[in-house]
């Protein structure tokens, strides 16, 4: 299933007791309309969004019972037992709120995993450096900074923080969890006359890795730090507290291999990197 939603009233991705969350309606909305007989567990997303951060490609996948004939159920189903995923998508919309909507549901090939079978993740983050702050019609995704950004700037540091390294210098820790990421792109780019735009793509990203990554480049932008500072944190190890707001962050997309690799790229992910 892929999914869109608007963050800014949620408690982040996952479900939690007595708060709003985005996998909280949805899994409702699958209790209410399952795509089968029943959903025994709970779904898979492929990255889990902080509280205020919104998607416009989140995907997740979900195991179903099928149902056992089509006398079980008033919808059609195919020879898997599965209803038509379509009329489905149109039933779990009109169930969910305005602010998360299914974009697309499909019943996924062998061995597919939303969270360990995707290749990458692609995030954008949007920034505002207008002198009187950000549109207010953008002022829900997208940061207002005060101070003018210096593009090129932007892009030569970001450049020394790609390829496979230890993030743990933009990571918030996590008891037994790796730092360890491939930064594939984290490149900055002015849209439009205020708006700077940075797409940071890779591997997986750690609890808010792409947050922090982007508010220690904001402060060289600005001119407060030199381009060598963030790969001068990220060697040093040590957590940075420069980490940008959650409502300018989106996550973008997620890529999968072909079919046939999906089961391979799984246990490929699941195991614990190291950088030795």
């Amino acid at each position: 299933m892929d999914l869109s939603y608007e963050g800014t009233d949620f408690s982040g991705w996952a479900r939690q007791p007595g708060l709003r969350t985005v996998q909280g309606l949805l899994e409702d909305a699958l209790g209410k309309q399952p795509p089968g007989r029943s959903v025994p567990r709970s779904v898979v997303v492929a990255g889990r969004t902080d509280a205020g951060v919104h998607a416009s490609g989140q995907v997740v996948h979900v195991d179903a019972v099928p149902f056992g004939s089509a006398a079980e159920t008033r919808l059609a189903v195919d020879e898997r037992g599965i209803p038509d995923l379509d009329r489905m998508r149109h039933r779990w919309n009109r169930i969910l709120p305005g602010d998360v909507r299914v974009l697309r549901a499909e019943v996924a090939p062998e061995g597919f995993d939303a969270r360990f079978s995707a290749l990458r993740r692609h995030y954008r983050y949007q920034v505002s450096d207008a002198p009187w702050g950000v549109d207010p019609l953008r002022r829900r995704d997208t940061l207002a900074w005060n101070r003018p950004l210096d593009v090129d700037a932007l892009n030569e540091a970001s450049e020394q923080l790609l390829g496979l390294r230890d993030f743990a210098a933009f990571c918030k820790p996590r008891e037994g969890a790796t730092t360890v990421r491939e930064l594939q792109r984290f490149r900055w780019e002015r849209v439009d006359e205020h708006l700077v735009v940075a797409r940071v793509s890779a591997d997986a990203f750690c609890h808010s890795m792409v947050r922090s990554l982007v508010g220690a480049l904001l402060m060289v932008g600005d001119g407060r730090r030199s381009q060598a500072w963030p790969g001068e944190l990220a060697a040093a190890g040590e957590r940075t507290s420069s980490v940008a707001p959650p409502h300018g962050l989106t996550l973008a997309g997620v890529e999968y291999p072909e079919a046939a690799e999906l089961a391979e790229r799984a246990a490929h992910t699941r195991a614990v990197r190291t950088l030795n």
